[in-house]
């Protein structure tokens, strides 16, 4: 792992003086960080990917939607069942994934 881009996208993350990064930013930054830090950074990065697969842009490709909340359930379900965030980011994943499947039904 680059531990130069690990540095830039903890300032990145301080600089951006919010609880959540959102969107394009905020998955990268939330990808990155997971890979060094799974159990801190996962449950913000499935936040964020269900979060990126309401965008309205994305709504309309159901490949790039579905690409997302399965990650957001794989990150969230690799999370240790004493993550205090892991029930609640999956839940929310799952529930996301289920509404994705049941439109493509009609």
């Amino acid at each position: 792992m680059d531990q130069d881009m690990v540095l830039q996208a903890r300032v990145k993350l301080l600089g951006a003086n919010r609880r959540v990064v959102r969107g394009v930013e905020g998955l990268w930054i939330y990808r990155l960080l997971t890979q060094a830090e799974p159990e801190v950074y996962g449950s913000k990065l499935a936040y964020v990917l269900v979060e990126a697969s309401a965008l309205p842009l994305v709504r309309e490709l159901p490949g790039q939607r579905l690409a997302l909340l399965d990650e957001a359930v794989a990150v969230a379900t690799a999370l240790s069942a004493a993550n205090p965030y892991r029930a609640k980011v999956l839940a929310r994943a799952l529930a996301a994934r289920r509404e994705l499947d049941g439109r493509q039904a009609t």
